[in-house]
């Protein structure tokens, strides 16, 4: 009989861990009957030595198979999803759904089943970053524990589905994902690859596209780091057999106009509706940019460039909204609050009833004139996370109303006195602490900064 005690133990000391070992441990998180200090002992202890290829291939399958998986073979259609490693301000996920749906409802298999359908499960917030699950849950009624029976059924309806992590869906991950964030072992690029494609795989996918972040908001210190989970994560999607491709993307600040949970769900929205603010212009390339590659690989467009074109095409023409309403409706959410014309949805606009409309609200105005030549986004995140928009520890509340609005990105040009950044939050108690935050990161200098490119590299096998 194996041990969990065993197993940490020889973790802990660098010897490698037999298969057997492995899905002895996964059935021990499951089964309760390893305890949080072991299971804090077993994270950290991966952190600092690391797994070997056949360890990280049998942890995210026992993960993986630690409870419920979605069998896809059904639908006969083509299963493609996106993934991010996550950021601040990212909210791709909800451009993404519904652009992809557009496209499975324009092109119908015999059987009647959209042509793609994107079977998306999503997680909460983790660290300084946001979480999707958080976000559509602002929409009331939006139901993210769909059974597999329900998700299926709404697949075939709508084209995509976003749902998180029942307590019979990937357990082990659910288990285990929670208590990295409070043990200081979020970081270990081997424990993030075995938490996002267990969820992926189990989603029984034809194809998957990673973002990857870099920068300064990403989970990664280092772009050797982000490239290394990149490749692992590629790597690991091949072997089992899906189509797997990873952008490495820049996150050096927010993306987007909005960082938060509701206000992040009504910019798509907007934007889905035809309305292109320019401090959304990053947030829908990127989008495109990864919805291309989703097309490509799913044999809708001959290049991930002209998927993008197509992408687009999908956002301008009104057909990704349709699609959007039509998810929010199929998983129970109250899609009046997008229709209704008479309810204001921004936190900075005024006049008419507001939806999740915050209590307190400050600005962070330019010191100097100049250029905005940098922020640690990381700590912008931490600013965003205090204002009540982001989680301590697993099972926090967050707020729908918080979070901030940008009016400056990196390489604007900005006066003294120009309002920079709008921050709102439920108290005016809340605003003080990430104002201050905010203040000491964002940088001005005479001189215009050298900025990234948006997309870094790409890693396909």
């Amino acid at each position: 009989m194996i041990h969990p005690i065993d197993v940490l133990l020889h973790k802990r000391d660098g010897l490698p861990l037999s298969t057997a070992e492995i899905e002895a441990l996964v059935r021990a998180v499951v089964d309760h009957t390893m305890t949080d200090a072991q299971i804090a002992a077993f994270l950290m202890a991966t952190y600092f030595r690391g797994l070997n290829p056949e360890e990280l291939a049998a942890l995210t399958k026992a993960m993986r198979f630690s409870g419920e998986t979605f069998d896809a073979t059904p639908l006969r259609t083509f299963t493609v999803d996106k993934h991010s490693t996550g950021g601040v301000g990212d909210k791709t996920s909800l451009l993404i759904a519904p652009i992809l749906a557009a496209a499975g409802l324009a092109s119908p298999t015999p059987e009647g089943v959209p042509g793609i359908c994107v079977p998306m499960i999503s997680g909460r917030s983790l660290g300084h970053t946001g979480g999707t699950l958080d976000k559509l849950e602002t929409i009331p009624g939006f139901d993210t524990q769909l059974s597999m029976p329900r998700f299926e059924q709404v697949l075939r309806q709508c084209g995509a589905a976003l749902i998180g992590q029942t307590p019979r869906l990937v357990p082990a991950d659910r288990i285990l994902y929670g208590m990295r964030d409070h043990t200081g072992t979020v970081e270990s690029p081997y424990l993030i690859t075995a938490s996002i494609m267990s969820k992926k795989l189990a989603e029984s996918l034809n194809a998957l596209v990673l973002d990857v972040k870099v920068g300064s908001g990403a989970f990664m210190p280092t772009y050797e780091l982000s490239k290394q989970l990149a490749q692992l994560m590629v790597a690991t999607g091949e072997r089992e057999g899906t189509r797997t491709v990873a952008l490495l993307t820049t996150m050096d600040e927010p993306l987007g106009r909005f960082s938060g949970n509701w206000c992040e769900v009504r910019e798509c929205v907007d934007i889905m509706r035809g309305t292109r603010h320019p401090m959304s212009a990053d947030l829908i390339t990127l989008s495109n940019t990864l919805s291309g590659w989703m097309l490509h690989l799913a044999g809708h467009a001959d290049t991930p460039e002209t998927g993008a074109q197509l992408a687009d095409q999908y956002l301008q023409s009104g057909a990704a909204y349709r699609a959007f309403l039509g998810i929010v409706e199929a998983q129970g959410g109250d899609t009046t609050i997008f229709t209704n014309p008479d309810v204001t949805c921004h936190p900075s606009q005024s006049g008419g009833p507001a939806f999740a409309s915050p209590a307190a609200s400050i600005q962070l105005l330019a010191s100097t004139s100049g250029y905005l030549s940098s922020m640690d986004c990381k700590e912008v995140g931490w600013a965003v996370q205090r204002l009540g928009a982001g989680r301590l520890k697993p099972g926090d509340p967050v707020s729908a109303a918080a979070g901030i609005e940008v009016h400056a990105k990196l390489g604007d040009k900005v006066d003294v006195g120009q309002p920079l950044v709008t921050l709102f939050a439920d108290t005016e108690s809340q605003l003080t602490e990430p104002l201050a935050m905010l203040a000491a990161t964002y940088k001005i200098t005479p001189e215009a900064p050298t900025l990234q490119p948006q997309i870094r590299e790409v890693i396909a096998n």
